[in-house]
């Protein structure tokens, strides 16, 4: 009979947030498939749990080319287990392709819930909770982390981003110069570690806070929402416009309405109305 593939949270930095239930599946598995196998023997030593052979590097550039062969344990009846360096697979770390592969082929999926980056971050930030969004790492340069960025000013709801400390200061200026350098934001540097750091204020206090030297550690940065923009009023004159331009390409009326709600994001009716009083 196929066994379960189980994914466990593992602690991102104090390893007393490792839970009793997730130390009974490591100590019980026939395998373990690991981000970095150096890394869990280290969780699996502090826990005195043997390791022996069955831990399996599993990382993003193999992810993959592992998956069916984790899917063929898992049929064969062995006890799977999937662990990132910290945190829960498939969040920033590898595992969610090889889940998408098991789900595929019908194995059942468990998972063993523990420490979070994400949520650690958020419910200590002061920031709203109630609407959230998990942006992960950003893009390091070019046209594409741009667009992110720009996308990122207009976010309404709290944003959670990963950032390395070096690009630390850099994200947050690009964030203010986008946008907003008043909206509220929290860097929590080191969560659950000795040196833990909790810096909460604006985009540009927070910014020429982490300015002024050498910054290290893990970082995750919460973004707080931006204010809602208001809705632009749209006048009779300019949807009669580009209702025209529609039409003179050679667009019916009817289809012309369309396509002047859709793009000037007015009611249909009121479109329609218009274009009827159009002269041709």
């Amino acid at each position: 009979m196929s066994a379960p593939l189980v994914l466990i949270g593992t602690p991102i930095g104090n390893l007393g947030d490792l839970s009793p239930r997730a130390a009974q599946a490591l100590a019980a598995a026939d395998v373990m498939y690991c981000e970095d196998t150096r890394r869990t023997r280290i969780l699996l030593n502090a826990l005195d749990i043997p390791s022996k052979a069955r831990l399996v590097s599993l990382h993003e550039h193999n992810e993959r080319a592992k998956a069916q062969q984790v899917v063929d344990k898992l049929k064969a009846g062995e006890q799977v287990v999937v662990v990132s360096d910290a945190g829960m697979p498939g969040i920033s770390d590898p595992g969610a392709e090889l889940v998408a592969v098991a789900v595929a082929q019908g194995c059942d999926i468990t998972v063993i819930p523990g420490p979070s980056a994400v949520l650690g971050a958020l419910v200590i930030s002061g920031l709203a909770t109630d609407r959230f969004v998990m942006e992960g790492f950003l893009p390091r340069k070019g046209r594409e982390r741009r667009n992110r960025l720009e996308a990122l000013a207009h976010e309404e709801r709290t944003t959670i981003i990963f950032e390395s400390p070096h690009r630390l200061v850099d994200t947050l200026q690009d964030l203010a110069d986008l946008g907003d350098d008043q909206r509220g934001v929290c860097v929590v540097r080191e969560l659950t570690k000795i040196h833990e750091e909790v810096i909460r204020g604006t985009l540009r206090s927070v910014g020429e806070h982490f300015g002024g030297g050498e910054v290290r550690g893990e970082i995750v940065i919460v973004l707080g929402g931006a204010q809602p923009q208001a809705a632009r009023e749209v006048s009779d004159a300019e949807i009669r416009a580009h209702l025209e331009a529609c039409v003179a390409s050679g667009m019916s009326k009817r289809d012309a309405a369309s396509a002047a709600a859709a793009e000037l994001k007015v009611p249909r009716s009121r479109a329609y109305e218009l274009a009827s009083s159009l002269t041709r």
